[in-house]
């Protein structure tokens, strides 16, 4: 069974915790979206999704990964990280 948080990997440096879960709401309720940054605030260019259930995390992974956001293509997979 998988987790029902996603990374998301290749995001543009300009791109907002609200940004990305307005493209990720699509298959699913997001209950949390964050982008990661560095210890100098920048932008690591990547993040991390929470979804309602694991089924809408799955359907994350399946439909927007090569997708685009920003001007780049973004890719989705399974937070390997998953505490719990």
């Amino acid at each position: 069974g998988g987790g029902r948080r996603v990374y998301v990997g290749n995001l543009s440096w300009d791109c907002k915790w609200q940004d990305l879960k307005d493209h990720m709401r699509s298959t699913g309720e997001v209950l949390h979206a964050d982008v990661l940054h560095g210890p100098d605030g920048r932008s690591k260019g990547c993040g991390l999704v929470e979804y309602q259930s694991p089924d809408e995390a799955q359907r994350a992974i399946q439909e927007l990964n090569d997708t685009e956001l920003m001007g780049r293509m973004v890719f989705v997979r399974e937070d390997r990280e998953a505490r719990g």
